[in-house]
C-alpha cells in the first residue's frame, strides 16, 4: 500500500542523510514496514537490528558509545562486514535502549558517513521521559501517522479519484462522484488507518458486513498492554488507561472540553496531568487546545488548561464507542455523528502537521479548529449533513473577518458567502 511518508525519507536520503533520522509514531502504523521497504529500495546494503529482540547488541551501547566499536560489535554479532558507504542501518525499538538514543550524537558528528534510521512503539513517550541528555540538533525528528482518507483511498486503487478530488479543492467545482466518496468516507470511519485493518478490508472485497475488526481489536489490546511501560508506577498505568477509555465520554458531552470530573470523583490536574501527557506523547491520541485570542502567532494564545482530546485513529474511535457499523453507513440522525466527524477532521489536519486549536467565545459561539495559512488563520467548522446553517461560524467572521472560512461537510464544493465548502473526503487536502 502507498504510504506519502515514504516521500519523506526519500528527502531526508537526497537532503539531510548525514543526520540519523528517527521516526515517532504510534504503535501498528506501518513504521517497520515502510523503512524497510525504503532501506532496501534505495541501499545497495542494509543492516536491521531490532534493540528490543537482539540483547546483545543493546549491552553494545551500555559499554560504548564510540560508532566504530559498534559497528564491529554488530559485524561479529551478524557475520557480516558493513560497508559504511554503501550501508544503511535501521534501528528499530531503539526505545529500549537510552544509550542508544545518545549514541545518535556520535554517529551523527563521526567524519564516516553512516546511515541511521530509527523508529520504536512509545519512543515519544521514551523522549518525553529521557534521563539522559538528548542530543538536540543531532538528530531530525519526523512524525508518521496511520494512513489518512487519502492513502485509504489509494489502498482502494482510486487513483484517479484522489486526482479529481485534489482539482475540486483547487476549483471548488463540484464532484459528479461526490455520493460514492461520501460512502467511502463512512467506510474510513468504520475501518480507520490501521494498515492491517485496510488490508482485511480490501480482502473483504470491501465490504463492510463482511469485515471483521479482530485486527483492529488486537491493536487497540496492544495498546493497553503498552500503558505499562515507561510508567513511574502502576497508578500512573490505571490512570493512563482510564482517561483513554473517557475520551468517548468527553467527546459525547455538549462542549466536548476535557473534564477531570468525568473520570473519577475527585480527580484534578495534578493527578491526571502525567497520564495525559504520556498518551498524548505517545501519538495514542491528539491534544486540541483552546485559543485565547484570534493573533498570529496562534502558539502564544493557547490555553493549555482548556482542551479536547481525539482518538488518532476513527476505527478505534468507532470500536470504543460500541458503534454498529450499519449506524455510521446508514447515516442514522444521532448526535454522536457529529463527534465521529469531528475526530476524523482533527485526525487529517494532524497528518499534515497542523497543529490543533478550537475557539470559543464564551457560550455564544464555538468554532472546532482555526488554523494558520498562508491566507492567514482561517476557521474550520465541521458538519455531518447537507444543513450547514450555524450561527457560530457568522459570529466568528464578524468578530474577525478572515479571509474565508472553510465548512467541512456532506455537502459538495463550493464557494458562497466567503466559505468555501469543502466535503468530509477532501479534508486531506487542507493544508
Amino acid at each position: 500500500m502507498e504510504r506519502k511518508f515514504y516521500q519523506t525519507l526519500k528527502e531526508w536520503k537526497d537532503n539531510q542523510i548525514e543526520i540519523p533520522l528517527m521516526i515517532i509514531g504510534a504503535r501498528q502504523i506501518g513504521k517497520t514496514y515502510l523503512i524497510n521497504q525504503f532501506c532496501k529500495e534505495n541501499f545497495k546494503e542494509y543492516v536491521y537490528i531490532n534493540l528490543d529482540l537482539e540483547e546483545k547488541i543493546k549491552m553494545v551501547f551500555e559499554q560504548t558509545l564510540q560508532p566504530e566499536e559498534i559497528i564491529k560489535n554488530i559485524e561479529l554479532y551478524k557475520d557480516i562486514k558493513i560497508n559504511v558507504e554503501d550501508t544503511i542501518l535501521f534501528f528499530d525499538e531503539i526505545q529500549v535502549s537510552e544509550r542508544a538514543i545518545t549514541s545518535l550524537k556520535y554517529f551523527c558528528e563521526h567524519a564516516l558517513p553512516y546511515k541511521i534510521i530509527c523508529a520504536g512503539s512509545l519512543l515519544g513517550v521514551k523522549l518525553n521521559r529521557f534521563r539522559s541528555s538528548f542530543p538536540v540538533g543531532k538528530v531530525l525528528i519526523r512524525n508518521m501517522y496511520p494512513m489518512d482518507f487519502e492513502e485509504f483511498l489509494l489502498a482502494l486503487k482510486k487513483d484517479m479519484w484522489v486526482e479529481a478530488i485534489k482539482e475540486s479543492y483547487q476549483t471548488l467545482e463540484p464532484l459528479i462522484i461526490h455520493d460514492k466518496l461520501i460512502e467511502l468516507y463512512r467506510y474510513y470511519l468504520c475501518i480507520g488507518g490501521m494498515p492491517a485493518c485496510v488490508k482485511e478490508f480490501i480482502k473483504k472485497n470491501t465490504d463492510i458486513m463482511l469485515y471483521n475488526p479482530i485486527e483492529l481489536q488486537s491493536i487497540i489490546s496492544s495498546y493497553i498492554t503498552d500503558m505499562g511501560k515507561y510508567t513511574t508506577n502502576s497508578s500512573e498505568t490505571v490512570k493512563i488507561e482510564t482517561v483513554y477509555n473517557s475520551i468517548p465520554k468527553q467527546l459525547g458531552k455538549e462542549d466536548k472540553k476535557f473534564r477531570y470530573s468525568l473520570l473519577k470523583e475527585g480527580a484534578t490536574k495534578s493527578s491526571y496531568e502525567s497520564a495525559i501527557d504520556w498518551l498524548v506523547s505517545s501519538k495514542m491520541v491528539y491534544k486540541c487546545n483552546l485559543l485565547n485570542k484570534i493573533e498570529i502567532p496562534l502558539k502564544p494564545y493557547e490555553n493549555t488548561e482548556k482542551f479536547k482530546l481525539y482518538f488518532s485513529d476513527t476505527g478505534i474511535f468507532t470500536e470504543l464507542s460500541q458503534i454498529a457499523y450499519r449506524d455510521i453507513m446508514l447515516n442514522l440522525d444521532m448526535m454522536f455523528k457529529g463527534v465521529i466527524a469531528e475526530n476524523y477532521i482533527a485526525i487529517q489536519l494532524a497528518t499534515n502537521n497542523i497543529p490543533l486549536y478550537y475557539w470559543q467565545s464564551g457560550n455564544k459561539a464555538e468554532i472546532d479548529f482555526v488554523l494558520y495559512n498562508a491566507d492567514g488563520i482561517i476557521p474550520v467548522e465541521v458538519k455531518t449533513s447537507d444543513n450547514t446553517q450555524s450561527k457560530c461560524l457568522k459570529v466568528y467572521m464578524e468578530k474577525y473577518n478572515p479571509k474565508y472560512a472553510i465548512r467541512v461537510s456532506t455537502k459538495n464544493f463550493g464557494f458562497t458567502n466567503g466559505i468555501k465548502s469543502i466535503p468530509l473526503y477532501a479534508a486531506f487536502c487542507i493544508k
